[in-house]
């Protein structure tokens, strides 16, 4: 998703800061060492208006021709940070690297129902990129990715992914009637609004990538995407086998309207195509019609962010007809030591209500990001009513705490319990009721400087009696992680 400044900044900045407590999402990146002082050629009294970059959460989007200027602080190893490619400071070369470790225990996976047992483990994520931008119009980023898991018994295909190609596409920024073209082509990374349904899925160990045609036209307060994606396949046998999925389809048309009110508008519509598809009451090629649709905004002290999605279509010779929203919502005591923000998160999402009567009514997450309600994989977005009150506040500057409670219920008993991925709780369909249980969670981050972060959560989850007689226990998680990145 090739983002303006202005999608940017209201889009992936203020999601990866503002809300890094319920995220997770806040990126850093390694640099060692100490600015030195301004080069000799630069006069201390002159004015320096060009501002080095820090990493981003996409590392794609940084601009680093700020170090074409001599009055930019340096330091170690900017050499290859910015590697000019001809007099013209546009054209340069960037090369980076990404390190996240996470160490996590989970002592009770899908509330001890499923055949997962208590571990504990450490998973390992590495990256390595290359930027190369050719002016103001072409940019070419190759990025490799190697993520694997250590010590742990149950590793799923987002656990674990030897060195292969994340991302390696060419984008193209032209300016076209009086507003801004853009288009990629290749393995990319793309997501949309808060990512709880469309997601570069950072929470896990593998990120999500698309083989992908984006484009994209922005004209004054609006944007028009279109785009066409086969999602990556991720193999964990060997190095280099991951492809394109061949029986998995994404593709639609998006509009955002900006200032919309104290918001920001934005609607889409999707097609997802899956061959051989099960759910509990159904099974066989899945085809549905998506459509979004979100307000967003802040208007001090209040903030808030809600979106809601209709599925239509048809999984084999079974109707599809199922729902989901989402909605955040704060007030700032900016008054207050540590500004505290008082917050409620309330979410829903169908379940198969009927089963039998051939309509699917479980509500499919697509491609979410794994940490929407917490990292611990206790809540998936189907068949869900999820209510979570929640208190952040800063420490410091640079530590943030958020802590929370969150209340689930099913929406119908005749679905099943799911958690993270759309993993069932073994045996909960058409039983106990509709109360599942509720949780407290505490989040810290600490930003160490512009790159290296750290964080700590942990999470308690009572279950309900219902599902207390079928055998579930409480579960725990804990998750201790440090982001580094060059």
């Amino acid at each position: 998703m090739h983002t303006s400044k202005r999608v940017r900044s209201a889009r992936v900045q203020a999601f990866t800061w503002r809300r890094a407590a319920l995220a997770g999402a806040v990126f850093a990146g390694l640099n060692a060492g100490a600015a030195h002082a301004q080069t000799a050629s630069a006069p201390a009294s002159a004015a320096c208006n060009a501002q080095r970059p820090i990493p981003s959460f996409n590392r794609w989007q940084e601009d680093w021709s700020a170090l074409a200027n001599p009055c930019v602080p340096r330091k170690p190893l900017d050499t290859l940070k910015y590697i000019p490619l001809s007099s013209d400071p546009s054209w340069y070369l960037s090369l980076g690297a990404n390190l996240r470790e996470r160490f996590e225990l989970n002592n009770t996976p899908l509330f001890g129902l499923g055949a997962a047992k208590a571990d504990s483990w450490l998973i390992q994520r590495a990256q390595v990129h290359a930027d190369a931008r050719f002016g103001e119009h072409v940019q070419a980023f190759f990025q490799l990715e190697d993520a694997r898991p250590y010590g742990k018994d149950a590793v799923t295909p987002v656990d674990k992914n030897p060195l292969d190609i994340e991302q390696a596409f060419v984008a193209f920024v032209y300016g076209v009637g009086g507003g801004t073209f853009k288009a990629r082509v290749g393995r990319q990374e793309m997501a949309f609004d808060l990512q709880r349904f469309i997601s570069v899925r950072d929470g896990p160990n593998v990120r999500q990538a698309f083989d992908a045609l984006w484009a994209d036209y922005e004209i004054g307060k609006w944007r028009f995407i279109g785009y066409l994606t086969q999602p990556v396949q991720y193999r964990d046998v060997d190095t280099f086998d991951d492809v394109s999925n061949g029986h998995l389809m994404f593709s639609g048309v998006r509009v955002e309207r900006a200032s919309v009110g104290p918001g920001d508008l934005s609607a889409y519509w999707s097609r997802y195509e899956r061959d051989n598809a099960r759910f509990i009451d159904a099974s066989g090629n899945e085809r549905r019609d998506v459509f979004d649709a979100r307000y967003a905004g802040k208007s001090a002290p209040f903030d808030w962010d809600v979106e809601t999605m209709f599925q239509t279509g048809r999984v084999g010779a079974d109707t599809v007809s199922a729902w989901a929203f989402g909605a955040l919502g704060g007030y700032t005591l900016a008054a207050l030591p540590g500004t505290p923000r008082v917050g409620l998160q309330v979410d829903g999402a169908s379940g198969d209500r009927h089963p039998g009567d051939g309509r699917v009514g479980t509500f499919n997450p697509l491609f979410p990001n794994g940490y929407y309600f917490t990292l611990a994989g206790y809540a998936g977005y189907s068949n869900l009513i999820h209510v979570k009150p929640s208190l952040t506040f800063k420490v410091t500057p640079k530590v943030t705490l958020l802590t929370a409670l969150g209340f689930q219920w099913r929406e119908t008993t005749a679905d099943a319990i799911y958690g993270q991925g759309m993993a069932t709780v073994p045996g909960t369909a058409g039983k106990g009721s509709s109360w599942t249980g509720m949780y407290a969670q505490v989040r810290a981050d600490w930003i160490v400087n512009d790159n290296v972060a750290l964080a700590l959560e942990a999470v308690h989850f009572e279950v309900g009696d219902s599902i207390r007689a079928l055998g579930a226990r409480n579960a725990d998680y804990v998750g201790v992680e440090a982001k580094f990145g060059w």
